[in-house]
């Protein structure tokens, strides 16, 4: 498909169906966007639908409005405003990165790639999006609904499709003049292919199944972390509120992680 009539399909159908109402597409007051906000948008919607993301972004951003409020907080405080998200991990990441950020660039963002995928759980591609979204620059990188657009539109019939193949489009189609348009309505079009055509990563030699959750070691981590939210717990009555053979194994992981404490003989936050 030419580039022309690939964008302006694109662009279209963004016109018609933009979710200009999404909390992380507000700007600021004075026309900015905050990275912080971006950052904690795009750390939430790693693996996670849109519609559960919504009302724990509006939360934890009441609960932590900026990135100092969000570094001076303990690491438990976090993990219960994260509660329901799953992938606690990311929780911690970003605590971490808001440390770092604070302690070696005074909460400024930098404005580069290179430098913001020195952040703990920061990896290439959601620095690209942090700095497309939050600095309007003109920067490359891929996600889910980004690359079912390219799969869809330029390799429809192949598999095995690499993404350094699908970034090259994405640099040739990319609008330089405002990117961050350019990548919202991408997202916009790549989640109505989802739902129309289905998820086209299967065909991406990126792609892993997601494993699934109920009855996983994944939930199992949820419930562990969800109850010492609480309140602290005994090992025998962890074991009596989740019945599981793993929660050994569970809690080593998740006190080699430092998500958990273990005081006496107890486990809490």
């Amino acid at each position: 498909m030419p580039e022309q009539a690939f964008q302006k399909t694109v662009r279209e159908y963004y016109k018609l169906h933009a979710r200009h109402d999404l909390p992380w597409r507000q700007p600021e007051p004075d026309g900015t966007f905050d990275p912080y906000k971006i950052m904690v948008s795009e750390l939430m919607l790693q693996q996670t639908q849109v519609a559960r993301v919504i009302p724990k972004y509006h939360e934890f951003l009441a609960k932590f409005p900026t990135i100092s409020t969000l570094a001076e907080a303990p690491l438990a405080e976090v993990l219960r405003a994260w509660s329901g998200l799953g992938y606690n991990r990311r929780a911690k990441f970003l605590h971490e990165a808001a440390q770092q950020l604070v302690r070696e660039y005074q909460g400024v963002f930098p404005q580069s790639i290179l430098e913001l995928k020195q952040l703990p759980g920061i990896g290439a591609n959601t620095a690209g999006a942090i700095v497309a979204y939050a600095f309007n620059q003109p920067v490359v990188f891929i996600e889910t609904n980004i690359r079912t657009v390219f799969i869809h539109h330029f390799f429809h019939d192949q598999t095995d499709i690499a993404d350094r193949a699908i970034i090259e489009l994405v640099e040739q189609t990319l609008d330089r003049q405002n990117p961050r348009d350019w990548y919202w309505a991408l997202m916009d079009y790549g989640s109505y292919l989802k739902q129309t055509v289905g998820s086209l990563n299967q065909q991406s030699r990126q792609y892993t199944k997601q494993s699934k959750f109920q009855g996983s070691k994944r939930q199992i981590r949820g419930q562990v972390i969800r109850l010492l939210g609480d309140s602290s717990y005994t090992r025998a009555e962890l074991q009596t509120a989740v019945n599981d053979k793993r929660l050994d194994t569970v809690l080593q992981e998740l006190l080699d992680e430092h998500l958990i404490l273990k005081r006496g003989n107890s486990f809490c936050l």
